[in-house]
């Protein structure tokens, strides 16, 4: 274990591009998701530590976007829809009135990347889906500090990634990954025998798959725990999640499938837990909050004050721990799958899960029916050729393929059902 590569996530380097005194310079993208305004609450609580410079979104909120330019006073504001720019300026000028200057507006569909290569310290990633890629590559090769919580850029492109990106580097975000960042930092690499991956089992824990099989949208979108996006909190609910996260930790850690666990913990208060060598297990815990792995990641090695709520001792709570059920739930097995056969396969099984997810979404395919469509073109795609060769292109072609080949199922999937 001693002999394989650096894992890119290591508590115990500090990657400073800009070390310096005063706050950090940030770039957001993403600013208008759940990731975004969690981020912007914590650097507005912490004005000393952290002065954001730049923001990204896709341009469904133009509003806020401008909102939270002016509160921010940011250099840069990024949106991939073009077609928003006028709206956006309007509210910009609304908002800052005829005396100030408005931030520089970058657009297009490569904004986002433009604003991730900008002068800044720390680069946090909150896009959700495989269009974070380009980002997460233009931010690393830049050589900022990337705080990553669009966990699909190191899964479609993980070659990619881990060529670029140099020790300490990269920052989980994710709270599981946050959690496991926190936990390997109490030992070396060396110790570590297991990674557990806490699953709260999402709105249809305890179900059988005979019961999945008429659950509707807006089950899928009650989740017990967390307060999420509408993708992720499905891909919480088919435990897709979980899948692409047991694939995010193989990259991130370096450390085989076989010795990395999911584990149903409906509370959600562990968020992942480190097993060493010598038997001891090390858990982190605090109540779900998004700001306090948001606060890891912009602030290590430092911590944040008052980041998260923390538990109240003096009050009994429990705490419990299942096994997967991998028949009602086979999304971490698939990944498993894929995340060994490596090459465009993550490509493929991400890209196929996001088109379900929006034919799901839209009342086209069944709640079973994602994974059902996804598992199929996987097995379409079969065994890549790509190896530790993958281009962007390549993930490109293969994302292709596979969405077009997903809508193609999930179609012929609805014309059976009428």
């Amino acid at each position: 274990m001693t002999d394989s590569p650096a894992p890119l996530a290591d508590p115990h380097l500090v990657h400073d591009p800009l070390a310096g005194d005063g706050a950090k310079d940030v770039v957001i993208l993403g600013s208008t998701g759940s990731i975004g305004t969690q981020a912007i609450d914590l650097v507005l609580r912490n004005p000393d530590r952290f002065r954001v410079t730049a923001l990204s979104a896709h341009g469904g909120r133009v509003a806020l976007l401008a909102e939270q330019a002016y509160r921010l006073r940011v250099r840069t504001v990024a949106v991939a829809r073009e077609d928003v720019v006028p709206a956006l300026r309007e509210a910009l000028r609304a908002r800052y009135g005829t005396g100030e200057p408005l931030p520089e507006i970058l657009a297009g569909p490569d904004a986002a990347t433009q604003a991730a290569a900008s002068d800044c310290h720390t680069v946090l990633n909150g896009i959700t889906g495989s269009i974070g890629l380009a980002p997460t590559l233009a931010a690393l090769e830049a050589g900022r500090t990337l705080a990553l919580a669009n966990k699909e850029s190191l899964i479609v492109g993980g070659p990619l990634v881990k060529a670029l990106a140099k020790p300490g580097q990269i920052i989980p975000v994710d709270s599981e990954h946050a959690a496991l960042f926190q936990a390997v930092a109490a030992g070396t690499r060396a110790d570590v025998r297991r990674l557990v991956v806490t699953a709260s089992g999402g709105p249809f824990r305890g179900r059988t798959r005979e019961q999945l099989a008429a659950v509707t949208v807006e089950d899928a979108l009650a989740h017990p725990t967390w307060a999420m996006g509408p993708v992720i909190t499905i891909n919480s609910a088919t435990l897709v999640n979980k899948g692409l996260e047991v694939i995010e930790a193989h990259l991130l850690y370096d450390i085989p499938f076989d010795r990395i666990e999911v584990v149903v913990h409906p509370q959600s208060y562990v968020h992942s837990m480190v097993e060493f060598t010598d038997g001891s297990t090390l858990a982190q815990a605090t109540p779900p909050d998004m700001r306090g792995p948001i606060a890891i990641g912009l602030g290590w090695p430092e911590r944040v004050p008052d980041a998260a709520p923390a538990f109240d001792w003096s009050t009994a709570s429990t705490w419990e721990f299942f096994p997967l059920d991998n028949e009602a739930f086979p999304a971490v097995n698939l990944a498993r799958r894929v995340g060994q056969l490596a090459g465009t396969a993550p490509a493929v099984f991400n890209a196929a899960n996001e088109e379900c997810v929006e034919a799901f979404r839209a009342g086209t395919l069944s709640y079973l029916g994602i994974m059902e469509t996804v598992t199929r073109v996987v097995d379409e795609h079969g065994t890549p050729s790509t190896g530790t060769s993958l281009t962007v292109a390549d993930v490109l072609e293969a994302e292709t393929w596979a969405r077009t080949r997903a809508r193609e199922l999930a179609a012929q999937a609805a014309e059976a059902r009428a």
